[in-house]
This record gives C-alpha cells, structure tokens and sequence, in this order.
C-alpha cells in the first residue's frame, strides 16, 4: 500500500511516499527555522502562510523523488493534531482536495502517533508492545505501547514540555532559536553538575512531568549572578540545565520499564534527537537488559514519512476518514474525533 502523507502541523512543510507502513520511497521537508529564527521562535500566522506557499511543490517532489504518478498512491494521509490551528488547516484542506480530486481514501493521522511510528521505519523489525518516550517542543507523553494504534498514557507534561524548556533556556542564555541543538552542543563544553538545577517529581502522579520550574531556577541563577556580579558561564549554565532534564527523562522512563516489566524502549520527538540524553537512555537500557530503539535525527524532528507510518496502520485498524474531518489542534494522544 502506498501513501502519499503530508505533515504541517508546526513549521516544517513536509510530504513522504511510504510503502506499508515501513519503507520511505520518498521525504521532502521544507524547514522555516531561518524565518522564525529572526523571532526567537515560530511565529503561527508567518508558518501559516508559508505552508500555503509550499505544501503543492514540497508535494509535487515527494512524488516525483518516488517516481511514482498519482495512479500509483493508494491513499493520502494527513496529521489533523495536535499542533498550530492555522498550519494543520493548510495541509488538511490540500489533502482532503487531493483524496475527493482522485478518489482516494483520506487518513487522519495524530502527530504525536506519527512521531511513535518513526521508529517502525527505523527499525522494521520493531513491534508493540514497548514503553516510548515521546519529548518535542510541545509535548512530553510516557506511553506503554500494547500495540498498533493501541496507547495507555502514564505520563504527560503539566506545563513546560521539555523541548519548550530547552528554546526558552537557550533564549536566556543568549543562544537563540531553535534552542535544543544549540544547548546540546554548548554542553560539550560544560559541567553538568557545575549547578544544581532541581528534578522535579510528583507524588500523585510519578510519571508526569514539569520543566517550568526547571526553567524559573534556570532564569533566578542568572538574575542572582546578574545582581551579584557573578560571571555566568555560558556553557556551565547549559550543562546543567540539560542534565538536570536527562534526568528526568531516563529517570521517569525507567521507572516506567521496571513496574511494566517491559523489554524494549522506544524513544521518539524531537528532543529524542539530544545526543546526551540518547547516550543517557541508551546506558540506563543496557545496565537493565533492555532493548533500546531510536529513530535517526531526520526522523525525530517533524516529517512525513512517520505520518505515512502512522497512517498505515490506523488505515488498516479503523479505515479511512470522513470528509467531515477537522484541525484539532489540542488533540489529544488516543483521541479520535
């Protein structure tokens, strides 16, 4: 089965041609960093009307890099949430044009289902059950996998994801945006334990997370060594904070993997492309015996081809969607509307 999938749900413009659920033909991603950037971060109105501008070319490629005509698609899948309103409008109106244009099936896909999924492209041989870390500039879920299309929630962030965290750190810090690689490259030449930033944990819940207290210690260190006039070292400050939220992560995952007695972990997001925290999980696996799978970095920051993954598979379990379907940009994992 192939599917043509279009993902444009923050600000990248992506499409991808996937083979059942596993094998990419094709993945085009036109990125926006370099226009948010001038704005320290995305900007929903700008990525809107960028989408527009390059959802039909960025589309065009993707099938063309498949060398495949439409008559060879066999349904088109598109992410209708979590994400911005406006972006999520721009490639559903495409896709639902496209599928009613041909004949096709239409697929709503769940980003963050897409973001799991990556991982079956990675490895094909990779299946449920497991427990996945999923950590964006968005969202923070531990999910027990028990199978396709099939996710228990355990634990999700309150406030902070941890990517959100990272590009406001980094804003302090006089790095910039997109915060998460530019820390994680700082950090090579600082000392994690150079300040002690807290964990924070909660007691009705031990798998959800919270970094916006992580964030307020970050930026009361600076005032403090500001109005004391003590030298902020850039690196130092990176260091720790990045450490202080790997702990987190492995820690609550962990956890997880212990009481569900799970052998395999699965890490996905955009923050699963940190190279600490992947060293980080990759050690706390291996001291458990526990398999450990990552999906290369193009496919932890946002794409298409793990929409087409993902599609696959909610195709085959619940069949096609409605062409009633509708952006929702809070939706929630597990949701279906």
């Amino acid at each position: 089965m192939n599917i043509l999938a279009i993902e444009s749900s923050c600000d990248e413009t992506a499409a991808s041609v996937v083979r059942d659920g596993r094998q990419v033909l094709s993945n085009v991603i036109a990125s926006q960093i370099d226009i948010h950037t001038l704005y320290g971060g995305v900007v929903p109105e700008i990525a809107s009307r960028k989408h527009i501008e390059q959802v039909d070319p960025v589309v065009m490629q993707a099938l063309a890099d498949a060398g495949m005509t439409w008559d060879d698609i066999d349904a088109i899948a598109v992410t209708y949430g979590p994400g911005l309103v406006g972006a999520l409008l721009v490639g559903l109106s495409y896709a639902k044009s496209l599928a009613f244009g041909l004949g096709k099936p239409l697929i709503g896909v769940h980003h963050i289902e897409g973001h799991i999924c990556a991982n079956y492209i990675e490895d094909p041989t990779l299946e449920p059950p497991f427990m996945c870390l999923v950590v964006s500039g968005g969202h923070s879920h531990l999910v027990n996998v028990k199978d396709y299309c099939e996710y228990e929630i355990l634990g999700r962030t309150r406030d902070d994801a941890a990517g959100e965290a990272f590009d406001k750190v980094a804003r302090a810090i006089g790095l910039g945006y997109p915060g998460g690689p530019k820390i994680d490259k700082v950090s090579n030449d600082g000392d994690p334990v150079a300040i002690d930033f807290p964990r924070p944990k909660f007691s009705d819940n031990e798998y959800d997370f919270s970094f916006s207290g992580l964030k307020s210690a970050v930026l009361n260190y600076l005032n403090q060594c500001e109005m004391k006039g003590i030298p902020i070292v850039q690196a130092d400050v990176a260091a720790s904070f990045q450490q202080a939220v790997v702990d987190v992560l492995v820690g609550h995952s962990m956890q997880a993997v212990d009481m569900y007695k799970v052998d395999k972990l699965v890490m996905a997001g955009g923050v699963a492309s940190n190279s600490h925290l992947r060293a980080a999980m990759e050690k706390a696996c291996a001291d458990r015996g526990v398999r450990f799978y990552k999906p290369s970095p193009i496919l932890c920051t946002d794409n298409a081809a793990m929409i087409g993954a993902a599609a696959y598979y909610e195709y085959k379990k619940n069949g096609c969607s409605g062409w009633d379907l509708n952006a929702v940009p809070g939706l929630k994992l597990g949701e279906r509307v």
